[in-house]
């Protein structure tokens, strides 16, 4: 069978669990807690069609261990959470008052739903490209493959810091100023953890388009190939979930308004004057 055909077949048994789920349960977290996992399985699916086949798949097999590294650091950060354990991402408990209840179940199966876990095939299909285009590892593999892991290793870093601020925070007695994380790698972006997520995405898409590049491919269809439209995607989804995160964060702290002046919301920058120092206590 083709491995298209069983990602997609897959993601659409997969999305119908979750819609169901979430209905049974009330609780629209349920592709949040698949986010981490099934793109884990659709890369591997990529790269055991390419070991079956008998090809150079080499690549591949890079391409399945980075996704691999990227999914069980996530899922073990959102295990620590309690994402496992039936709490529902609070953004999704704030929309669900602001709409009415046919509404808000028209936006679950829409985006919630079907919109994100189709993004979650198309950010692995570069390795669809690399599985159609087989050739042999080079030095731009490599280059990229220590890329991937340095954003892996920031993005560790900066859910470590988040962490260990709520840690104090909630020891503090939810009382700890600013209110958020504003130290560390968050003194150089609001969300850093962000921008290294979405980063690496766009590091696995080059990696695939490597594989293109390197078996003749040109510019079209090689450096810029259809599957850039997963990483693409992705950007736009973080981008929109980031302002509607700071809409909440900024209603509850004050303070939030000075931070967004003086630090940059997604790309590691130097902060402006007056920056929000965070407390130690």
């Amino acid at each position: 069978m083709d491995p298209v055909a069983i990602v997609f077949v897959t993601a659409g048994v997969v999305s119908a669990a979750c819609w169901l789920l979430s209905l049974l349960t009330r609780d629209t977290s349920w592709v949040d807690r698949a986010w981490s996992i099934v793109p884990v399985v659709y890369v591997w699916t990529f790269a055991a069609a390419g070991i079956a086949s008998g090809v150079d798949a080499a690549r591949l097999v890079l391409m399945g261990v980075l996704v691999t590294a990227w999914g069980l650091r996530l899922t073990l950060n959102f295990a620590r959470k309690g994402g496992y354990t039936g709490m529902e991402d609070y953004r999704w408990a704030i929309l669900r008052g602001r709409m009415r209840g046919w509404q808000f179940q028209i936006f679950n199966l829409l985006f919630i739903v079907a919109y994100q876990m189709t993004l979650l095939v198309l950010i692995t299909l570069p390795a669809n490209v690399a599985l159609q285009h087989p050739a042999p590892l080079n030095g731009w593999d490599v280059v990229l493959a220590v890329v991937f892991v340095a954003l892996l290793a920031g993005e560790t870093i900066a859910d470590q810091q988040q962490w260990e601020f709520h840690r104090r925070k909630k020891a503090a007695g939810g009382a700890l100023a600013p209110g958020f994380a504003t130290g560390g790698l968050f003194r150089y972006s609001r969300h850093p953890n962000f921008f290294f997520e979405q980063s690496q995405w766009w590091v696995f898409y080059a990696i695939g388009a490597v594989a293109a590049v390197s078996s003749g491919a040109g510019f079209w269809g090689g450096v810029l190939n259809a599957s850039i439209v997963g990483a693409f995607l992705l950007s736009i989804l973080f981008i929109g979930s980031t302002i509607f995160t700071e809409s909440i964060t900024a209603s509850k702290y004050p303070a939030y308004a000075e931070y967004q002046r003086t630090t940059s919301m997604l790309v590691p920058w130097p902060p402006r004057a007056g920056h929000v120092a965070e407390s130690t206590a």
